[in-house]
């Protein structure tokens, strides 16, 4: 079983990972990190949702406003191709302002009033004789609903916290997952660093330097490689692992991973906990999302790796996994000959 959790930083504004004093198992910061998500973490979730969704209209708006005026049933001329692009450009600033700001409130009520905008744009499209009223309907009761969530996410991040999340490109994650062997295993593969490429997709090597530190190369996002020298701040044998980049990295990061042996005999549970400095700030990391390539989003593949390695001693790809791209729902028939 694999879970998932998105938590916000502990640290105060301005801390970067590499100086940050180190933290140990029992850091009172981490447990407000894990008490804050689940306090936090569904207002957070609900209104990155949100700003995904207001990016995806958007770029269609702009992108295609003939084949939005035509999915909602109104006239496709001229006159609402440029109200639809605005709506567009309208979009996309409230779905980046909810992305990579700290305190996304005026940027979620700013899609309520948008939404307004859009029911009164529809109600006016619903009197004229050139639209089709059965879609401009359906689009009305759609951007109804839309209303209704975009209003609960408003008051729900307003009555919060005056912001939430970590500094601006900070990440934390936590995740875990159960694999059936012991503890002293998994341990020991993952203190050898220099076998975390085998599972972490993103990783192109780590190279030990000398005593707890290691140099270690990644894939950035659009083909670039991000270098950083990293430390262990702590190594607990058979239960824990900690480490954070050095300064000068050019991803500051921290992480810790926990060996713990599962219920009834049933192997091992597994819990890394990551937090990284996206280059570029939270903007960065939107783009890095955008471009497929934020670690966050490959940790519970990387996971899923690491538990096929331990458990049968290979990695199964399918086809559609052979150039570093996953598409779940591809067949999994290699192609004559490229795997020998």
């Amino acid at each position: 079983m694999i879970t998932d959790e998105r938590a916000p930083d502990g640290r105060p504004d301005g801390a970067a990972v590499a100086s940050a004093p180190r933290r140990t198992a029992d850091d009172p910061r981490m447990e407000a990190v894990r008490h804050s998500a689940a306090q936090g973490g569904a207002s957070e979730n609900l209104a990155n949702a949100l700003g995904w969704l207001s990016l995806g209209l958007g770029i269609a708006g702009i992108a295609a406003p003939g084949s939005v005026a035509r999915m909602i049933g109104v006239s496709d001329d001229k006159s609402s191709r440029a109200v639809l692009r605005a709506v567009g450009i309208r979009e996309v600033a409230s779905g980046v302002g909810i992305l990579t700001q700290r305190r996304p409130g005026s940027w979620l009520w700013s899609r309520v009033a948008g939404d307004m905008m859009d029911l009164a744009l529809l109600g006016k499209a619903l009197a004229s004789d050139d639209a089709d009223r059965n879609r401009v309907a359906a689009a009305t009761a759609a951007i109804a609903g839309v209303t209704a969530v975009d209003l609960f996410a408003s008051q729900r991040v307003s009555r919060g916290a005056p912001e939430y999340g970590a500094p601006a490109g900070q990440v934390s994650r936590v995740r875990s997952i159960t694999i059936l062997r012991s503890p002293e295993e998994l341990y020991r593969f993952w203190r050898d660093f220099s076998n975390l490429p085998r599972f972490m997709n993103n990783l192109l090597s780590v190279e030990a330097l000398d005593e707890g530190r290691s140099h270690w190369r990644a894939q950035g996002p659009a083909g670039t490689v991000v270098e950083w020298d990293a430390e262990v701040t702590e190594d607990k044998a058979n239960e824990m692992i900690a480490w954070q980049s050095l300064p000068g990295s050019d991803i500051e990061n921290w992480g810790r991973v926990w060996f713990t042996p599962a219920p009834r005999d049933r192997g091992t549970e597994v819990r890394i906990e990551l937090e990284y400095r996206a280059p570029g700030g939270k903007l960065g990391a939107v783009a890095a999302r955008l471009l497929g390539r934020e670690p966050g989003q490959e940790l519970q593949d990387d996971l899923r790796t690491f538990k096929q390695v331990m458990e049968t001693g290979e990695i199964v790809k399918s086809y559609a996994s052979l150039a570093g791209t996953s598409f779940p729902q591809r067949p999994g028939q290699p192609p004559r000959g490229e795997l020998g």
